[in-house]
């Protein structure tokens, strides 16, 4: 099975993960890794940490000659502003007097149930490892499900679609060139494909700023080339689009999700909602819509998949709101920690990596192998059967 863990602190010595299940023989580019992570770095709305950390990936095992062993991967992402939190940070000094101790909660945020839960009286404890800097070893270990599912022509994209009030439909990806609509995403610092959709949320984000406000928002994040039979009607913990919600849902301030159109399906009739099916002798089948998300009964259809991830404003307010000194347990404002207005073209980045996870892990389920030429070789017989029915030029 492919498995990731993440370890490490928003202000410890660095980020860690493991990846394990990663087949052999995966040719890897340590320099699209730290792509992405230069990616999730970016942004209209971002904090100050952005300017002291330049995220680079150091590989420590599992990758021999940029092709990978079949064995744990491991990695480190180094903290450039540890050096200044080493007397806060570190592991010795058991005794020491911690003067950024957190005793002033932020609502919204893990810091007061996480206190409550491990019993800590200084909730830096929590917040250091709640903190959304996590995220940045999400998005590494994502670079290479994305280079695993690259392989085999799956394509991960996202963009977003809503800041705060301004919103639209968003680009179709159905109807356009995949290259084109990505390379107009990235171009925009708020990773919006429509210009004047754009110029409004930068408004919005500058506006949240002077008002020491933050602002959430909607991105869709999706894949092409997904093929047929990945996931599983048979067992609950098995259907993909489940799956795909609860790892979205993973991500910091991520407090809603749906696949496909599921909140509009809920106030429409079926024959409005459904994707009807169709047979061409030179296509095979085929649909003229996607509501669905390209998943049904927890099983992708051989449609481009697609869902919408919604996350609220972030926590850490300039004007920060009403809270309890929990060590005299006065009325206070909440502590202020250094953070975004807006990261919601930083979390379209996670929420890539986290769709990429969850479909290499369904498709190693069905075409799994030890190296990479074995699972090529139960793709290939899959083709074969599905071309009675399925055109693979589709996908």
């Amino acid at each position: 099975m492919l498995k990731f863990y993440t370890a490490g602190e928003s202000h410890g010595r660095g980020l860690v993960g493991i990846i394990e299940g990663i087949p052999a023989g995966l040719l890897i580019n340590e320099e699209y890794i730290n792509g992405e992570l230069s990616r999730r770095q970016m942004g209209h709305g971002r904090g100050g940490r952005m300017k002291i950390e330049s995220d680079q990936i150091e590989i420590f095992s599992g990758v021999r000659n940029c092709l990978t062993l079949g064995s744990p991967i491991s990695f480190v992402i180094p903290n450039q502003d540890h050096k200044n939190w080493q007397d806060i940070m570190g592991s010795g000094e058991c005794q020491k007097v911690d003067d950024r101790a957190v005793k002033r909660p932020r609502p919204g945020h893990a810091d007061l149930p996480g206190a409550m839960k491990y019993n800590h009286s200084d909730m830096r404890n929590v917040l250091e490892r709640a903190s959304a800097r996590e995220t940045a070893a999400r998005v590494a270990a994502g670079a290479f499900f994305k280079q695993l599912l690259a392989a085999f022509n799956i394509y991960i994209y996202s963009e977003v679609i809503a800041i705060g009030t301004v919103n639209y439909p968003g680009y179709d990806i159905n109807a356009g060139n995949l290259s084109e609509f990505q390379a107009m995403v990235e171009a925009s610092s708020v990773r919006c494909c429509s210009k004047e959709i754009e110029g409004s949320m930068i408004e919005a984000i500058n506006l949240a700023i002077e008002a020491g406000e933050s602002l959430g928002g909607c991105f869709i994040v999706g894949a092409v080339g997904v093929p047929p039979g990945l996931g599983s009607h048979v067992s609950w913990e098995r259907k993909l689009d489940g799956r795909i919600a609860g790892i979205l849902m993973s991500i910091p301030a991520i407090k809603g999700v749906e696949i496909g159109d599921g909140i509009r399906s809920s106030i429409s009739p079926g024959s409005q909602v459904h994707d009807q099916i169709y047979f061409h002798q030179e296509e095979g089948l085929y649909r003229q819509s996607n509501r669905a998300g390209g998943i049904e009964g927890g099983i992708s259809n051989g449609e481009f998949l697609w869902a919408r991830a919604y996350m609220k404003p972030i926590p850490t307010l300039m004007k920060p709101l009403n809270s309890v000194n929990t060590e005299t347990w006065s009325s206070e404002k909440a502590v202020i920690e250094r953070s975004d207005v807006c990261a919601v073209p930083a979390a379209s980045i996670v929420g890539e990596s986290m769709m990429a996870y969850i479909l290499a892990e369904a498709f190693l389920e069905k075409f799994g192998g030890d190296s990479l030429g074995e699972i090529e070789q139960s793709l290939r017989s899959y083709r074969t059967y599905l071309e009675k029915v399925w055109k693979w030029e589709k996908i």
